[in-house]
């Protein structure tokens, strides 16, 4: 099997380092993409924590034991029943493509979310990043139209991708 070059696991508090030198790689790839993590994504430092207050759930991918590749969902903000939100996906690039762990952990996203009842996941990715942008269309995420400004240290404006699960809440 392909895939069998990763193991799949809950996220935990203490990966904090490793999701942020992750993050912090991803981010590198891009002008003016600034990582924050105390002023801006302070959840890194206790990731497990933040993502069950947000009503989700949060997986990271593993190679040779290194955390490659993460994910996680949460309850849509709005609190509307069957919403919720795919957030965080990251993957190192020469974690990407076809036979890397993204597929694999948005289908994990996909799955828990239609058995909580979920009929809906959004996302919202920066405007910078098109490779994640055709990844999202290719799985039937659709672009919405909306956009919005986070007013943060990168600038960063950010397009809506909406998926229609086929459930309906129970």
């Amino acid at each position: 099997m392909i895939f069998a070059k990763y193991t799949y696991r809950s996220g935990r508090n203490d990966d904090s380092d490793a999701l942020i030198a992750l993050l912090g790689s991803c981010f590198a790839e891009y002008e003016n993409c600034v990582l924050d993590v105390g002023g801006e994504i302070p959840e890194l430092r206790a990731i497990a924590d933040a993502f069950t207050a947000w009503g989700g759930e949060f997986r990271v991918a593993e190679r040779d034991g290194r955390v490659v590749a993460c994910v996680g969902f949460a309850r849509h903000e709005g609190g509307e029943r069957g919403h919720y939100e795919l957030k965080k996906l990251y993957a190192y690039s020469d974690e990407r493509g076809a036979a890397g762990p993204a597929g694999p952990l948005v289908d994990w996203v996909e799955e828990a979310v239609v058995a909580r009842g979920g009929t809906t996941i959004d996302l919202w990715s920066d405007t910078r990043f098109t490779r994640a942008h055709r990844f999202y269309e290719k799985r039937g995420y659709q672009k919405s139209g909306e956009t919005r400004e986070l007013f943060d240290k990168s600038d960063t404006i950010e397009f809506r991708f909406v998926k229609r699960l086929g459930s309906t809440p129970a």
